[in-house]
């Protein structure tokens, strides 16, 4: 079923320049993308960006919207004139913390795009100031779901600053024009290190004896049970 398109002379104008509108795109959304809810909400959106041009004011007001456990990590938007735009009355922006130090392959893109459209607007922004990637069209009831989706496949929730972590973990000079410590080295590092411990968490798996040169002593010995720290069969610990 065709929508009832708004009006937006204002915005058609912005695609006539040299550069790629942003406009094009939401216009994309709303007359091509095959979910109804997406067309809908693109053509409130631009209703109400036509009508913020037009009258030189914003009509988007503040709140609050949270997750579980997090105090921060979503922009909450609430409009205005919800009256004359009702499917985007709520529009919040999700910031999802970025790979540390490391770009991002295809596989994880089309997955992360994929839970977006499945539970918001499909518009994504590369990068927040704060190196985030930008969910940006969210219901309120949609936030949660959207997060605990791509939690479950290590994904988390970005907020003000999130680079400032720690030198391993430091966005770095993938995307960081002030990075100052190789943090590509540390990452090499720790990934060796988790190596190893998979490797020893598979040898203890199969009863195999295995000092970790690397933990407190007293930590290598032969697995009970599959449990790395279990106790020895022997009841004494691998000798280092």
């Amino acid at each position: 079923m065709a929508i009832e398109k708004h009006s937006t002379p204002m915005l058609d104008q912005l695609e006539t320049g040299p550069w790629p509108s942003f406009i094009s795109g939401i216009k994309c959304l709303r007359d091509q993308h095959l979910d109804p809810r997406i067309n809908n909400m693109s053509n409130s959106l631009l209703g109400q960006l036509d009508h913020s041009y037009e009258t030189r004011k914003g009509y988007w007001k503040g709140g609050t919207v949270s997750l579980l456990g997090y105090g921060g990590g979503i922009i909450p938007r609430f409009s205005e004139v919800a009256w004359a735009f009702s499917e985007s009355k709520e529009f919040h922006t999700l910031r999802v913390k970025p790979p540390a130090s490391n770009h991002y392959t295809t596989a994880m893109l089309r997955q992360l795009a994929g839970s977006w459209e499945k539970y918001g607007f499909g518009l994504i922004t590369f990068y927040g100031q704060t190196g985030n990637i930008m969910f940006i069209g969210a219901e309120t009831q949609n936030t949660q779901p959207f997060f605990d989706e791509i939690n479950a496949y290590g994904w988390d929730l970005g907020r003000a600053s999130p680079c400032v972590r720690t030198a391993m973990s430091c966005v770095g000079a993938a995307r960081c024009e002030m990075s100052c410590t190789n943090e590509l080295r540390g990452l090499d590092h720790n990934s060796a290190y988790l190596v190893q411990s998979r490797r020893r968490r598979s040898l203890a798996e199969h009863g195999i004896a295995r000092a970790n040169p690397h933990g407190p002593a007293g930590l290598g010995r032969i697995c009970d049970q599959g449990r790395a720290d279990g106790p020895s069969h022997a009841g004494q610990p691998v000798r280092r």
